[in-house]
């Protein structure tokens, strides 16, 4: 079970420094309870600690097939967030994932991803023979391939790549470690930038961090935000691109090609199968959409 006891310390806060009511400190027990019990359907969830944007994308997901009324949506999250900010506060944990959570109007807020040929447009975009451009290719090729979280992907270091096997060790979230695969697009992509391009950014650096800024430092989790949009600013796509949209693509095209969700769950690091279900309803919406735009009798 997670750490229940900051759930005890956070609602006798409520009453004793608050001065909230039993019934507005049992309301808040309720919403944050419902989300630990969502988390914990497959026996899973462990610590507050460990939830990640992705899990709450999971949980509004959930609510919003219970048919609940925006506002008690809202209720929730406000709850969520409101128990996080104290955790943080008190120095319990480092990270409040339920800060930048904003309710859309559409009844579904499904993880937005690129199509394959979107795909291969990002890529083309990013291509080049200087050493910034092998770095941004290569920085592509192994999110796509592998979709590690970006935060993963800054902290990459050269030992963790055995380039034999085409698989990375990954030091997760909450020190779990996985492994990912990676096939020859990547390897390629990353075999030529670290023998040429990287060698020419590190000048005086030395580290082992794979991807590396234009001083040789390591890149930062917003350096690799501000690349991505860079790039896609070449191309003619028009989606708002944030680094977990090629982390959504590599776990909707492995859905989409039939690979099962606890392989799927493996590869991206969730604690909880219910967080990787979101895809099976990401690639029925493709699917729906699809059939609605060829099949000639679908809106008749």
């Amino acid at each position: 079970m997670p750490e229940l006891s900051w759930l005890d310390t956070y609602l006798q806060y409520l009453l004793v420094d608050r001065h909230y009511s039993v019934k507005t400190k049992t309301a808040y027990q309720a919403d944050i309870q419902d989300f630990i019990n969502f988390m914990n359907i497959d026996n899973q969830f462990k610590h507050f600690a460990d939830v990640q944007y992705e899990d709450i994308e999971a949980y509004l997901t959930y609510l919003n097939e219970k048919n609940l009324a925006r506002s008690s949506v809202a209720r929730k999250i406000s709850s969520l967030r409101a128990f996080y900010t104290f955790l943080v506060k008190n120095e319990y944990i480092t990270n409040n994932p339920f800060i930048g959570v904003e309710l859309k109007k559409q009844a579904k807020r499904l993880p937005a991803f690129f199509y394959e040929q979107e795909m291969e447009t990002l890529i083309n975009a990013a291509s080049g023979d200087t050493p910034l451009a092998e770095r941004n290719q290569a920085l592509i090729e192994v999110l796509y391939a592998t979709g590690i979280r970006v935060s993963e992907c800054a902290s990459l270091t050269l030992s963790q790549i055995d380039f034999d096997l085409k698989i990375m060790l990954i030091h997760g979230k909450g020190d779990k470690d996985r492994y990912v695969s990676f096939g020859n697009y990547a390897l390629k992509a990353l075999t030529r930038y670290l023998h040429d391009g990287r060698q020419q950014l590190m000048k005086q650096q030395h580290h082992d961090y794979v991807f590396v800024n234009h001083l040789g430092k390591p890149l930062s989790v917003a350096g690799i935000e501000y690349i991505l949009k860079q790039i896609i600013k070449k191309t003619d796509l028009t989606a708002n691109i944030h680094p977990h949209m090629l982390r959504h693509t590599f776990a909707t095209q492995m859905i989409d090609h039939g690979a099962d969700l606890r392989t799927v769950q493996e590869l991206l690091g969730h604690s909880s199968l219910s967080t990787t279900q979101l895809y099976t309803h990401v690639t029925m919406a493709h699917l729906q959409k699809d059939y609605r735009d060829h099949f000639p009798r679908a809106n008749n």
